[in-house]
């Protein structure tokens, strides 16, 4: 195969998943009700906003004169507020988000993209600005953006667990991260502290499989990770559930201890449970009104 038919084999095979992704991400997003999310004030910003009229403490350079001069009162040309707009958004393209117990469940990844493309489709109605966290998307408002979205988590990433991206946050935006956060704890404090000193605000949603939760496992079964990196094979797995959900409930706390003391919020997903719940959540949760 010649190179030009295989780069456009290649970006065909990456480029299938997101028409499903994106219909079903509008068709979840269409589920809830803007309501009044949206923050679109006054302040600093390069946009338009709208016209008032002038006010006492208001310097003349304030004032347009243009839009001034069509009658008797003086107005003031006020621009939109960018920074409180600008939500940053982080999925998980880790290996572990691959998994899933039963043909039948989406697999982690799946669920996490769909809630976080359909949370970027209501931002973006609602006149938000979304981007990636770190440097490859910044926010912008748009549907063009959401597709930008979309094939941006059509990559995989080839490491079990995947680490934050905590580079170019916006002071005083609104940030949402979605994973299973199963992988180094460290990398999730030092994200979110970096986040919190930017006055930046957020959710986390775990994500988990059904089994993560239940471990149903009994007899001799074979643990792998999705990456292949890592293998233990036993002959009681069931003497394993103990140590196994004291672990998973260890790092539950510690992930609301941490939320806590960087005034984020802690949200749990699991893939057999509804996605309409949780984007409803997430709205909630987004808008401050989740406590």
């Amino acid at each position: 195969m010649s190179a030009a038919p295989a780069l456009r084999h290649r970006a065909e095979t990456a480029a299938a998943p997101l028409p499903p992704l994106l219909a079903r991400a509008e068709y979840l997003a269409g589920t809830v009700l803007l309501g009044d999310h949206g923050r679109r004030r006054a302040g600093l910003g390069d946009d338009f906003w709208q016209y008032r009229p002038a006010q006492p403490g208001d310097s003349r350079r304030m004032i347009d004169h243009r839009r001034s001069a069509r009658g008797d009162l003086q107005y003031v040309r006020e621009r939109e507020w960018q920074i409180a707009q600008s939500v940053m958004l982080w999925v998980d393209q880790g290996a572990s988000m691959r998994f899933s117990s039963d043909k039948r469940l989406e697999a982690k990844a799946d669920r996490a993209r769909l809630l976080a493309l359909a949370v970027a489709i209501l931002l973006v109605r609602g006149g938000e600005r979304v981007g990636l966290t770190g440097t490859t998307l910044p926010p912008r408002r748009g549907n063009a953006q959401v597709h930008r979205l979309a094939e941006a988590w059509s990559r995989d990433a080839e490491a079990d667990y995947a680490p934050p991206e905590h580079r170019a946050m916006i002071p005083h935006a609104r940030a949402l991260f979605v994973s299973d956060f199963l992988g180094d704890l460290k990398e999730v404090e030092l994200a979110l502290s970096k986040a919190a000193d930017r006055g930046v605000r957020g959710v986390l949603m775990q994500v988990l499989d059904p089994a993560e939760e239940s471990f149903p496992y009994r007899g001799r079964t074979l643990f792998e990770s999705v990456g292949g990196t890592l293998r233990h094979e036993t002959l009681k797995a069931g003497e394993l559930r103990e140590r196994y959900l004291v672990r998973l409930a260890e790092r539950r706390d510690a992930l609301m201890a941490l939320t806590r003391a960087t005034g984020w919020q802690l949200g749990l997903h699991h893939t057999g449970d509804s996605a309409q719940s949780a984007l409803l959540w997430l709205w909630r949760a987004l808008d401050g009104r989740v406590r």
